[in-house]
């Protein structure tokens, strides 16, 4: 610290009335720490502070040791509730100090920096929200981040469904808990308003004695201040937020609530997005079900099996399709088996394979007459304000005995293929018209008997018409599926139809392609048992 030099004792400096009058305040101090002279600002600043006294003890303890030091740097420090900035200015042994009030600047700069980190919190806080699009998921973060950031304690509430209300719960510091809550809301006042989208109650009008219980974490101690907002979301309410702060902390300003519902806003519109989704999913998944293609299996003693690929690798539905139903006429056991391809790809075609897929399943008391099946299914599709149209193979496959009589038809579709027991492949010398294109159609059935290992291959052009090879640019062909199922004879219809979907998947490589699906009926290698006591149709080994 420097020393003080020894010198006569100060007179007061004569001033002009434009220093006096200064709105900053001024103090001018000599080498040995008196004040020579103030201004008007000054004493009203400093009022023990006067000409010929002593800085120490005077003014604040920050500026007299600024003054001793003799600084040449700007010096802050509080005065009373002002913060004051102090720049020295010196003239031979004394210096001169202009206290500048910085106090509303700083309160700007705090009031900033605050809000520039509530804006930070805010889009963090919603970047987490929407981080996940399940419901809990987004409760938790919910919770954990008002409890971390807006409340000691926060509980998230979704609306009730089956009358429980989903709840998480979370305390600063800890992990959140779920729960389903057989409550009434209207135990805390604002809840029951808030969970239907009302506006929320301030807090200063609830009283935090009143909480229920179940609003409470576990030891969390008395309640100091509560804020319930209500959740908003799209359209309808996504539930209620409940934040709780401990009876040792000041309640909850206005500020602070109306940043409670900015950050709810968010949560609620997270909170909604994940319900619409998992709405949406769910629908999705049931609709789906009816529109993937069934598990085969065997069906009165014929062997029935199918793949499926669609065009897009992330979808699991297209245009192709199949289906097996089991028709009962007279004594005898009848299966139906059909092979469609409708125009186009994706979501729309599959759309119209299921309106297909369910006017056949209605028709299946004509399965008998294919012509007549296929004249009705025609005038529905055409009758339509869909212009797409349908390619179809019928199949009816009758066991008798150890062979298997089959009546093929085709629609527009190419014919199928059968696998004799020695290899040879044959071609089904069956035709017809696009179904959903004319008035009427045409078509020819082919009777087909197949004797045990022997297999009918019905098929899309999406096999025969897929690209690869060494350049990508060769089509799979009709050849090429012969050569295929010339090696498949004797084997079950699933380990056809696998060596087929295989095979053609290893042409395509990476390639585009489009739907593609093949069904095979096979006379299985096997006896016929007699039903037991003499009665039904028994069963076949395989």
């Amino acid at each position: 610290m420097a020393e003080r030099l020894e010198t006569a004792p100060a007179t007061p400096l004569t001033v002009d009335r434009g220093w006096e009058a200064a709105p900053a305040a001024a103090i001018v101090a000599d080498g040995a720490g008196l004040i020579r002279a103030l201004n008007e600002s000054a004493r009203l600043l400093f009022p023990d502070a006067a000409p010929g006294r002593p800085l120490a003890g005077a003014v604040a303890d920050w500026l007299a040791e600024a003054d001793e030091r003799r600084t040449s740097e700007i010096t802050r420090g509080e005065v009373g509730e002002r913060f004051i900035a102090a720049h020295p200015v010196p003239h031979g042994d004394a210096v001169t100090w202009w206290l500048v009030d910085e106090t509303d600047v700083r309160a700007a700069q705090d009031a900033l920096a605050h809000e520039q980190e509530r804006t930070a919190f805010l889009g963090e806080a919603s970047a987490a929200l929407l981080g996940s699009l399940n419901l809990e998921r987004c409760m938790e973060v919910a919770a954990r981040l008002a409890a971390e950031h807006l409340a000691d304690a926060a509980m998230v509430l979704a609306p009730a469904t089956g009358g429980l209300y989903p709840a998480v719960t979370c305390v600063r510091g800890g992990e959140p808990s779920r729960g389903r809550l057989e409550i009434d809301p209207d135990e805390l006042p604002g809840l029951g308003e808030a969970l239907q989208g009302f506006p929320p109650v301030p807090s200063r009008w609830l009283d935090p004695d009143a909480a229920p219980r179940w609003v409470l974490p576990g030891e969390f101690g008395p309640v100091g201040s509560i804020v319930v907002t209500p959740l908003p979301g799209h359209g309808v309410p996504a539930g209620a937020l409940v934040l709780l702060r401990s009876g040792d902390r000041r309640s909850f300003s206005e500020q602070e609530e109306l940043f409670a519902r900015l950050f709810a806003a968010r949560a609620g519109a997270a909170m909604s997005a994940a319900r619409v989704f998992a709405l949406q999913a769910s629908i999705t998944d049931t609709l789906m079900r009816e529109l993937l293609p069934p598990t085969l299996e065997q069906l009165g003693g014929v062997e029935f099996a199918g793949r499926y690929r669609p065009a897009l690798d992330g979808e699991r539905i297209g245009g192709d399709f199949y289906d097996v139903h089991s028709v009962i006429d007279g004594d005898a056991e009848e299966s139906l088996a059909v092979l469609g391809d409708v125009c186009g790809k994706g979501l729309d075609a599959a759309v119209l394979t299921g309106k297909i897929r369910t006017t056949l399943r209605a028709l299946l008391p004509m399965a008998g007459d294919h012509h007549r099946l296929l004249g009705l299914l025609n005038r529905t599709i055409a009758g339509g304000h869909d212009t797409r149209y349908v390619t179809l193979v019928l199949a009816s496959a009758r066991r008798e005995g150890a062979t298997v009589r089959l009546r093929v038809t085709c629609a527009g579709h190419p014919p199928p293929l059968i696998v004799r027991a020695d290899g040879r492949v044959e071609e089904a010398d069956t035709r017809g018209s696009l179904i959903g294109v004319l008035p009427e159609i045409e078509s020819v059935s082919a009777d087909v008997t197949l004797n045990p290992g022997e297999t009918c291959l019905m098929f899309t052009d999406g096999i025969i018409e897929a690209k690869g090879g060494p350049l990508g640019d060769v089509m799979f062909g009709e050849d090429r599926l012969r050569q295929i199922l010339s090696e498949c004879a004797n084997m079950p219809a699933d380990a056809v139809v696998e060596r087929v979907h295989m095979l053609a998947a290893q042409w395509i490589g990476r390639g585009d392609h489009d739907d593609m699906a093949v069904l095979a009926i096979t006379a299985p290698r096997g006896q016929h048992l007699a039903a037991v006591g003499g009665h039904g149709r028994g069963r076949y080994t395989a």
